[in-house]
């Protein structure tokens, strides 16, 4: 009888053990402007970004990895590389890629404790593999939100306007709007 008492109290204990290691998964953190302060990094990108052309009727994805620093803060600069895929209306499948420095500025109104609006620039060039190869000056404006799931990971959503413009002598402006869903890593810089 002892040994079944004792054999039940360490089953009990294993299980009350394992109970109190189950835990529900984190979906928000309070971080305040601690990962947007001046000398930390942010490293990340967009995974899905999705679009509509207005010229050319064409459908892409593109997937967007980007790495800046905080000159000051709330203020990003950095440098986005742009990797995508186009089908046309009527025509053959497009890869995209592109380099584009940009400015990500955080805004204080509106912030939360675990999540913050801003607004993000860039400018570069991109370019494609239809046809003859030949780059294209582009520009972005866009709006988005970061939500903070830990001290150091937010996912975000964009949104906004872009434009491009081969140098070939008969090109034609694309410009449409754009979303995009993503995540970005904040790392501390140091002290």
């Amino acid at each position: 009888m002892k040994k079944r008492i004792l054999l039940f109290s360490l089953a009990l204990c294993g299980i009350s053990t394992y109970a109190q290691e189950i835990t529900t998964p984190q979906y928000e953190e309070n971080v305040n402007a601690a990962p947007i302060q001046k000398g930390n990094w942010i490293v990340g990108g967009s995974i899905g970004a999705l679009g509509y052309s207005f010229e050319s009727e064409n459908f892409n994805i593109n997937v967007m990895p980007k790495a800046g620093y905080f000159i000051t803060d709330g203020i990003a600069v950095g440098l986005g590389v742009d990797l995508g895929f186009s089908t046309v209306k009527g025509g053959e499948n497009i890869w995209g890629y592109g380099i584009k420095p940009f400015v990500r500025y955080y805004f204080p109104e509106g912030a939360s404790s675990t999540g913050r609006f801003f607004a993000q620039g860039d400018l570069g060039i991109t370019g494609a593999t239809e046809g003859a190869a030949d780059t294209s000056f582009a520009f972005g404006l866009n709006m988005g939100y970061a939500h903070f799931i830990t001290r150091t990971v937010a996912l975000e959503v964009t949104a906004g306007y872009n434009y491009s413009k081969s140098d070939s002598a008969n090109a034609v402006a694309q410009n449409g709007l754009g979303a995009a869903v993503g995540f970005q890593i904040y790392l501390p810089g140091r002290k």
